[in-house]
């Protein structure tokens, strides 16, 4: 038999890339090689979450260069890893062979950084020698694997722990996974027909006109009330960087914020609604063509930092320390004791997003503009 099935890049139900694109046979193939360990990753929620995920593989790859990584994830998270070259397969919960191929592999190690039951469950059916994170145990109670996942365990149980936090997420992460931590990047690769259709947009919208594109992503998660900035908010720091630099501005958001970007777009003729339909990739093209986006701490922000974008991302109920700023975003947090709260809803007043000014956005994004 000329296939060599145990070469990490045979898929199994299909031409390797190799052959596909060089009709290379295994006998005289130069790329073979063995699978090395065979690592699960584990990571469900939410899509910005999957997304800056992937900065763990950078230094997961160091320790383990000839390894395969397989990564589980949601359906609506399988695009984030088009084009990336350090996941090798990626499976979904949809599917509906989970459980039986789950009950038949056998991975090395297998990852779960994310302490839900769902997630911790998968974690714990999986079949690895080496388990890292969060599994459940027999009377489904989720509980840490390794002392390293203790610390994160307990600060999703304590608020108090949650607050006095300093850690950034990724760092938390290679913590975890007894990974040293040198700020790997989140990874997403544009394609070529992505980057053209973002070069067609900005063409004919004359973006060239203008000596910088201002991006604004209003909108968030539902989860917590106060997530959001606000609409007046937004519209003051248009018209002052629009009275000072020659701007255009580009809305993003999903269908939830139409009607504010409708209306936001009647401040100038500058302002264009990139559209409430785009997929994760197509809004990611978008993104592309900005020099600075105006966010608050939602999956934008995530698709800006790894496209190594200039961000100016809004703080309220949720941690700005857990948002590793890679030296392009400047964090926004207003002077509030009840900070990092995760209420879903507040009945405070003024409350963490109406102590946020159009000053404090104007001022970072212009010491942005004139660096």
């Amino acid at each position: 038999m000329i296939l060599k099935s145990d070469c990490k890049y045979f898929p199994g139900d299909r031409p390797c890339k190799y052959h596909k694109e060089d009709k290379i046979i295994c006998s005289v193939c130069p790329h073979y090689k063995e699978a090395g360990n065979f690592i699960l990753i584990i990571k469900l929620d939410a899509i910005g979450d999957v997304l800056r995920t992937t900065s763990v593989l950078h230094a997961l790859k160091e320790k383990y260069p000839d390894s395969s990584i397989v990564w589980l994830t949601k359906e609506n998270a399988r695009d984030i890893f088009k084009l990336n070259p350090l996941v090798d397969e990626v499976i979904t919960v949809e599917s509906p062979n989970l459980i039986s191929d789950l009950s038949i592999t056998e991975f090395n190690i297998v990852i779960n950084l994310d302490p839900s039951p769902v997630s911790s469950s998968f974690a714990s059916f999986a079949k690895a020698p080496v388990k890292i994170g969060y599994g459940l145990n027999g009377k489904g109670k989720v509980f840490p694997f390794n002392p390293e996942a203790e610390e994160w365990f307990e600060m999703g149980a304590f608020d108090s722990l949650k607050k006095k936090n300093t850690k950034s997420y990724q760092q938390i992460i290679h913590e975890i996974c007894s990974l040293d931590y040198k700020k790997g990047k989140i990874i997403f690769n544009l394609s070529e027909s992505e980057n053209k259709k973002s070069e067609e947009f900005f063409v004919s919208r004359s973006l060239g006109n203008f000596d910088k594109i201002i991006g604004i992503n209003a909108g968030a998660s539902d989860r917590w009330q106060f997530k959001k900035w606000r609409q007046e908010g937004y519209e003051s720091v248009i018209k002052q960087l629009a009275g000072k630099y020659n701007c255009a501005f580009l809305l993003f958001g999903g269908m939830n914020e139409t009607e504010l970007n409708r209306e936001l777009s009647k401040l100038s003729k500058n302002i264009f609604d990139t559209g409430s339909r785009n997929s994760l990739r197509e809004l990611a093209s978008y993104i592309k063509l900005v020099d600075v986006l105006i966010t608050g701490d939602t999956l934008a922000l995530h698709i800006a930092t790894a496209l190594n974008k200039q961000v100016v991302c809004i703080f309220g109920p949720t941690s700005s320390a857990e948002i590793e700023d890679y030296g392009t975003v400047s964090k926004i947090v207003p002077e509030i004791d009840c900070l990092v709260c995760y209420k879903n809803t507040c009945g405070f007043t003024p409350n963490c997003m109406e102590l946020v000014t159009g000053e404090m956005i104007y001022n970072t994004v212009k010491t942005i503009l004139d660096r």
